[in-house]
């Protein structure tokens, strides 16, 4: 048996015969260090739990379906325990096909942790995190053996065992990234008609290069024949460079559907993946994304939009925002022009194509490391990470942790369920008018992490709140009256106290740090835990959440407006006068009041 170490980048599943094979693809550690892997494993089986009605009749009847087996398990679900049957399933598309039989059934009271994906199941139960590294045994396999094609320095792995994560530090991934320019003389292009005339790349290895079909004295200029040619060695080059990122700039709606159509006219095989695949279009929220087997793909527009405030997102204003530079800039509806004018029109637009493909690389660098961490936290893979709201990065996070912890995941809302909690919503947070005129003495008071802190001190979570308690037993929220017991502690409040004071840790540790690298990591770590729990308050009150409860919604606000209130109550007494609060702080001036009384 063989021991490997690698860097898991994404995890997909495949169908041998009638068999379900998970594959981890990953960058080598230690001696083969940047060879890709594909670790493979055959071992693992899809299941879902049912809550039955009738204990026997539902055995019975669940064994009248083709699955693979069916056990008992008592498994905590929102404070209460209960037994349930373990379905284990041939393949993970028996899911679908039998949960809706199986729910239906007059034996069964419902089914749960049915609409977990087959990968993702995976990782959780595995313990294992991408962006991280992991250790597997087993042994390398031939090529020739596996159901897929890919090129011959990959080591393909088969695991015997459990893959095991292993402590490590942030690691170095090397990024591509791509852009290409289009000669659209009627508009908007069409790949239809319109060519591809530039392709640019640029790594943080240092690659600077712009594929195209008119020559130039420029070093970074690489001439080829057609533009199919420019194509393939676009494809060329990303095999050779073997990246782990692949990067845009609105690269899930534009260049790679671009890419892929003109590749496909012109018969030029897109076998961009470490597997030999071509670009995959998967839906996540309401577009489609390219994904790239083996290279995560990240489409940085969709990044900035998250961090950042702007006024418009495109690549010249983010690069400005970010770096108080500007790039070179030629208007879309000019570059044919551009194109054909030739000359010095021409230099500048080889000029502008490598630029964005630098700039993108750049804003990467500042960018990438909060989500890279956020990936490593909540546990799924970069890929679906960069393309998650946080609401659901939270969702995928507590789901972890309810697995680490025994607990059953609740299910997301049948549409039924969602009409009817759509048409609730918690007050907000207390806010104060701003006192009109020109202020001074003025002063800030800021809770730190009020809404969490609020969830952690009064024990909000669905599994505690109750109907009736006793005073000494439970805290009572102000206005709404919800009540929740002060023992046990509660699942959502127990992660949260976890998250902050992990985050209190890092942040020690960050002053402490001497190494810049080390600060700078640290500091990353702490923003991605921070982001995770003032995210978490404000999902009870999602619709669509697990965990949804507006009752805790309710509670979490209104103790926050109390507290708020009595805290300018008592700011008051001692010469503060309030002039605008809102949620979480309030500004004061200060008046002293024996110089007012003189």
């Amino acid at each position: 048996m063989e021991s490997r170490k690698f860097v898991l980048l994404d995890i997909d599943y495949i169908t041998e015969g009638d068999k379900a094979v998970i594959r981890m693809f990953g960058r080598l550690e230690g001696d083969e260090e940047g060879q890709s892997i594909i670790v493979l494993d055959k071992n693992f089986k899809p299941y879902i739990y049912v809550l039955p009605l009738d204990p026997e009749q539902c055995m019975a009847d669940l064994n009248e379906f083709d699955i693979e087996m069916v056990g008992w398990v008592r498994i905590n679900y929102l404070g209460e325990m209960k037994d349930f049957l373990k379905v284990t399933l041939h393949h993970p598309q028996d899911v679908p096909k039998l949960r809706d039989k199986i729910r239906n059934l007059g034996s069964v009271k419902d089914i749960l942790e049915h609409d977990i994906p087959f990968y993702r199941r995976y990782l959780i139960d595995k313990n294992i995190f991408p962006m991280g590294q992991v250790l597997v045994n087993g042994k390398c396999v031939d090529s020739a053996s596996i159901s897929f094609s890919c090129d011959t320095d990959v080591c393909i792995f088969e695991l015997e065992g459990k893959p095991k994560q292993v402590e490590s530090g942030f690691p170095d991934l090397k990024t591509l990234s791509f852009d290409i320019e289009v000669r659209n003389p009627k508009g908007m292009p069409q790949a239809e008609e319109d060519p591809i005339i530039m392709m640019s790349l640029s790594s943080n290895q240092g690659l600077k290069k712009v594929l195209s079909t008119k020559s130039s004295d420029l070093e970074f200029v690489e001439t080829l024949k057609t533009e199919a040619h420019i194509i393939q060695r676009f494809f060329e080059i990303v095999r050779s460079e073997n990246p782990d990122i692949l990067l845009g700039y609105n690269s899930d709606n534009f260049d790679m559907p671009y890419i892929r159509d003109r590749a496909a006219k012109l018969n030029v095989k897109p076998n961009l993946g470490v597997d030999g695949s071509g670009i995959k279009f998967m839906r996540r929220g309401y577009a489609n994304s390219a994904l790239v087997k083996g290279r995560i793909h990240v489409d940085l527009y969709l990044l900035m939009r998250r961090y950042l405030q702007l006024d418009r997102y495109t690549l010249e204003r983010v690069y400005k925002e970010l770096f108080d530079e500007a790039k070179e800039d030629v208007p879309g509806d000019e570059i044919y022009q551009y194109w054909d004018e030739g000359g010095e029109k021409l230099k500048k637009l080889f000029e502008y194509s490598l630029d964005d493909a630098v700039a993108v690389t750049k804003i990467a660098e500042k960018m990438l490391p909060l989500s890279m961490e956020l990936t490593r936290i909540v546990g799924q893979p970069f890929f679906d990470i960069a393309r998650m709201a946080t609401g659901q990065m939270v969702e995928w996070y507590l789901i972890r942790k309810a697995h680490e912890i025994g607990d059953m995941v609740p299910n997301k809302p049948s549409s039924s369920q969602y009409s009817e909690r759509r048409g609730k919503k918690a007050a907000g947070g207390y806010v104060k008018d701003p006192v009109k005129g020109l202020h001074e003495n003025i002063v800030s008071f800021d809770f730190r992490s009020l809404y969490p802190s609020i969830i952690i001190s009064k024990n909000v979570s669905p599994d505690t709140l109750v109907l009736e308690c006793d005073d000494d037993d439970c805290y009572t929220a102000p206005e709404v009256g919800h009540k929740f017991l002060k023992k046990p502690i509660g699942f959502v409040p127990s992660i949260i106290g976890n998250i902050l004071e992990e985050r209190v840790r890092l942040k020690t540790a960050m002053k402490m740090a001497e190494n810049p690298r080390e600060k700078q990591v640290l500091d990353v770590q702490q923003q991605a835990l921070k982001r995770l729990a003032n995210s978490m308050y404000g999902v009870y009150g999602y619709s669509r959440f697990r965990w949804y409860r507006i009752e805790c919604a309710e509670a979490v606000t209104a103790w926050g407006r109390d507290f708020i209130k009595k805290t300018m109550e008592k700011a008051e007494n001692f010469g503060f006068k309030a002039i605008y609060a809102d949620t979480d702080g309030f500004y004061a001036t200060f008046v002293d009041q024996e110089t007012e009384s003189e």
